[in-house]
């Protein structure tokens, strides 16, 4: 056979020790749902259920089933549009930087963090369109657009990034849909022909191989520009607003920051619930949760950096609707919010991730989780506070204030279980793990397989 027709590891063809044992312990995760799974799915669908019913109740009833007011136009869609932008920053970290680099502990974790740059776009873009309470406006965006507005620079960053977000996942997909097209696994009819559909003829020789590694690399350094752009733009949208809070030349670069915060975070948590519940722990081991907590902890100090930034020169100043802001937040009706942000999601993390040289998975995961729930929490104080001091004070009501409803809290609910959905069922259709990267990386042990033979997820 000669050199440009040798098969590729990535092809099941290339029948080595590593490649098999490989594709047999990835291809158990794909095992239809046990009884367990099924209990996971039904409850992620009547979550989804009840934000459809929630969003129709709204459809019906108008902005007024709703919180939001002349003051606060904006409220916790939004937050949700600002946290998920944020967790989308995850894949192109993880999976684009790490693979120009050259790090090879990334290749079991690439496509678990490529995943949730994509869903996370899924459930971010469709939170605006129901912020604006009647869906038919996307269309006047689109027809009246005006370039001198952030609004249509954010739908084209984030559609720009969506669509390369889509095609940044496929390509490194397309050797393993080969090896699913022609495993002996028995698949249903629909889903072998989705397989061949979506393997576009590959056959793992070396000019196959080739394309596919120059595809993936430039691809790579396109999205980086692309993620840190949408990021950037969704920061102007507050930043190019005269309001105490967002008016601000940092904006961009902290949104930045803490969203590479947030999706490292992220990432770690998708991580360990697949790696518990798909037994992929002899893929994914100890010093890869090490490894991305490093990471966090760089990021978590930077984002403390920008946060002192960002109300040092407020109160330095002095100046009055700032200081009005930082009231709120410090002492005021939001000191809880901005407190349990600060304490729980980024000074418990810090400390712990600096003071233990090699913490163990479980405090990791901990501390991701307490990072999710602070960043969440900073997306809501970045806007309510500032909607909470009027630029009109003479015309406002004596106090302003802003509490979610039951619709948007099931919209909400509905958003995230979606997002667990999509994810749920991604794992089951593809392996989460690449499987001729991992092929390439080392040979799995024997005892390997006996981890996924319990795994009915």
């Amino acid at each position: 056979m000669s050199a440009p027709d040798r098969p590729h590891p990535g092809h099941p063809s290339a029948n080595t020790g590593a490649i098999d044992d490989t594709q047999r312990v990835l291809l158990g995760t794909l095992r239809p749902f046990g009884r367990p799974g099924w209990i996971w799915v039904l409850f992620l669908l009547l979550c989804s259920a009840v934000g459809l019913a929630a969003y129709i109740y709204q459809m019906f009833h108008g902005l007024a089933a709703t919180a939001m007011t002349d003051y606060f136009s904006w409220g916790i869609y939004i937050v949700n549009f600002v946290f998920f932008i944020g967790v989308s920053m995850a894949g192109t970290l993880i999976s684009a930087i790490l693979r120009l680099t050259g790090a090879p502990w990334r290749r079991p974790i690439t496509r678990l963090a490529e995943a949730i740059t994509l869903f996370a776009l899924m459930i971010a873009g469709p939170m605006i369109i129901i912020d604006m309470g009647r869906p038919d406006r996307v269309y006047f965006v689109l027809l009246h657009a005006r370039l001198q507005s952030p609004i249509l620079w954010d739908v084209l960053s984030l559609n720009t990034y969506m669509a390369g977000s889509l095609l940044y996942l496929y390509l490194p997909m397309i050797p393993d849909l080969a090896i699913l097209r022609d495993s002996a696994q028995a698949f249903p009819a629909w889903q072998r022909r989705l397989y061949r559909t979506l393997a576009l003829g590959w056959h793992g020789n070396a000019q196959q191989h080739h394309l596919l590694e120059r595809s993936i690399a430039i691809m790579a350094i396109v999205i980086i520009p692309v993620a840190i752009s949408i990021h950037t733009v969704t920061a102007w949208l507050f930043g190019m607003t005269l309001r105490p809070g967002w008016h601000s030349t940092i904006i961009g670069p902290d949104f930045v920051v803490g969203a590479i915060y947030s999706g490292v975070a992220a990432v770690i948590t998708a991580i360990a619930v697949f790696r518990h519940f798909l037994r992929l722990h002899q893929f994914i081991g100890q010093e890869h949760f090490i490894k991305l907590g490093r990471l966090l902890l760089i990021f978590g100090l930077i984002y403390m950096y920008f946060v002192v930034n960002e109300h040092l020169g407020d109160i330095y100043t002095n100046e009055r609707t700032q200081r009005h802001v930082s009231e709120l937040l410090f002492v005021g009706k939001y000191a809880v919010q901005f407190w349990f942000m600060v304490i729980v999601g980024l000074v418990i993390p810090v400390l712990y991730l600096a003071c233990q040289r090699r913490p163990s998975v479980g405090g990791i995961v901990t501390v991701a989780v307490l990072v999710n729930l602070g960043m969440w929490v900073k997306r809501y104080i970045i806007i309510v506070p500032t909607l909470a001091s009027p630029i009109m004070e003479a015309s406002a009501p004596k106090s302003l204030g802003y509490i979610p409803t039951l619709v948007e809290w099931s919209i909400t609910l509905g958003g995230f279980a979606f997002f667990c959905l999509l994810y749920t069922v991604f794992a089951k259709l593809f392996p989460i793990v690449s499987i001729w990267e991992m092929a390439e990386d080392k040979a799995i042990p024997q005892q390997a397989r006996q981890l996924v033979e319990g795994s009915h997820v």
